[in-house]
This record gives structure tokens, C-alpha cells and sequence, in this order.
């Protein structure tokens, strides 16, 4: 059986060393967090509280209200993450703001044990939850900056990022990264804020975003950054105050 841990390990930048023990990869240490909160939606998250309920409570509860009643569930998002990656055994996937680790085990029975399901998140209490469920045997935890990832240039085939993007101080930053650390060919899905087109809607959605920290990104905006950053195929599907992105890199492209 492989050392999903050490594949983990080797996959880092040259000279990144893990800070802190236990059963996740910790290049935090005594850092609480990986920056200051956003706003007040990210210190909600950082609380110890908001963990213990995250999956089950907190965000079906918030994601409904975003996507609307029509939006896809949990389970639809697990299934279009998946399915927008392409998963196969033995593949490399990293799960971004993995929470505790919802996708992480789903891309973990997807990738077999052959490939390896990276969850990264900020926070140790998510990542102890996380750990705390039944994981496959190809799911590794890593505790670092979501922003400023700490992989070598293209070593990942996917890259998966919901409900996230838009709570990032420096989300421009955070999809370098992506870009840069996924392999020519390789894929990436983001469920990420969408502010809607019509006024008065759109002065609503802008307000919201601001009184509770998270980026409100127009429709479009995120398909024009990622196709600045070569990446092709991009499609984004809206619902509610949400969007489903995905894209992938050209095999050939130069980084």
C-alpha cells in the first residue's frame, strides 16, 4: 500500500518542512489561522463551534439560501465536482478549503489507492473533524495557505475549490496558484459568489457581500481570469448568488 503521507510530502517545495505533528501535515504551527479573517462570515468559520456542525448544518443551511431552491445539493455538488474533474485511479487531486474533508473522501474512493485525495484547509479544528470521519486509505490532510499554495510547479492533475474563492483576501493570488500547480492537461472546478446582472438585485448582493466579508464576483469575471491564465473549456453555470466554474489546461501550454 503506498505512504499516501509521504507522496504528500514529496509533492511540497523544495525546502518546505512540516512545523507540527499529528495526523494532518502542518506547515501552520502555532499560526491560527493562514491570515486574517476576511470578514465576518471567516471568523464564524474559524470558531471551534462552527466545525463540530460544518458539514451536516452550517453549509447546507448557507447553501441553500445562496444557490436557491432549485441549486444543486451537497451530494449534487460532490457528484458535479467529481464528474467536472474527470477522477480516475491513480490520479492526483487537491481539494481546496477542504473544510472536513466532505470532497477530500469523495475524490479519495475516486482516485483509488493508487492516487492520492489532498485535503488543505487553515484550520486545524476542521481538519480534526475531518480526520475524525472514515477516510480512504488515499486521503492526506495538509494544514497551509490556500492562497499561496505550497506544491512544485505542475504537480497536481486536479484542482477543486468550493465555497472558498470568494472569502480569499487575494483570490487573483489563489487562481495563480491553481494554475501553477496543476499539470498541463489537468482540471479545475470552484463553486464560487456570483452577483446577479439587474439592479436592484445587484446592489442587495454587493451589500451582503460586504457586511459579511465575501468577495461578490460579477458573472463572467472568473471565466475572464481563468482564460487569462490559459485555461480553456471554461464553463459557468449560476445559481442563486452562486456559480459552478470549471476549466481546464491545455496539455501543451508553457508555464
Amino acid at each position: 500500500m503506498p505512504d499516501h503521507r509521504a507522496r504528500l510530502e514529496s509533492l511540497l517545495r523544495p525546502g518546505t518542512k512540516p512545523v507540527g505533528g499529528g495526523d494532518f501535515l502542518d506547515l501552520l504551527g502555532e499560526i491560527p489561522q493562514a491570515g486574517p479573517p476576511t470578514g465576518l462570515a471567516q471568523r464564524l468559520m474559524r470558531t471551534s463551534a462552527v466545525p463540530m456542525i460544518y458539514e451536516r448544518y452550517w453549509r447546507p443551511a448557507l447553501g441553500r439560501v445562496a444557490k436557491g431552491l432549485n441549486g444543486p445539493t451537497m451530494a449534487d455538488e460532490v457528484r458535479i465536482a467529481s464528474e467536472a474533474l474527470g477522477l480516475r485511479p491513480g490520479k492526483v487531486v487537491l481539494d481546496v478549503a477542504c473544510g472536513t474533508g466532505r470532497f477530500t473522501r469523495a475524490f479519495g474512493e475516486a482516485v483509488g489507492p493508487e492516487g492520492l485525495s489532498i485535503g488543505l484547509d487553515g484550520s486545524a479544528g476542521m481538519l480534526e473533524k475531518a480526520l475524525s470521519a472514515l477516510n480512504p486509505p488515499s486521503v492526506a490532510y495538509l494544514r497551509a495557505d490556500a492562497v499561496d499554495l505550497p506544491f512544485g510547479d505542475s504537480t497536481v492533475d486536479a484542482v477543486c475549490c468550493f465555497a472558498a474563492l470568494h472569502m480569499f483576501a487575494d483570490p487573483d493570488a489563489a487562481l495563480d496558484s491553481f494554475a501553477r500547480v496543476l499539470k498541463p492537461g489537468g482540471s479545475l472546478v470552484m463553486l464560487t459568489s456570483a452577483r446577479h446582472g439587474d439592479q436592484p438585485l445587484r446592489l442587495v448582493d454587493t451589500v451582503l457581500g460586504r457586511l459579511s466579508g465575501q468577495r461578490m464576483f460579477d458573472r463572467g469575471e472568473i471565466a475572464a481570469k481563468l482564460a487569462r491564465r490559459g485555461f480553456d473549456h471554461v464553463d459557468e453555470r449560476y445559481s442563486g448568488v452562486t456559480q459552478i466554474v470549471t476549466g481546464g489546461l491545455p496539455v501543451n501550454i508553457r508555464k
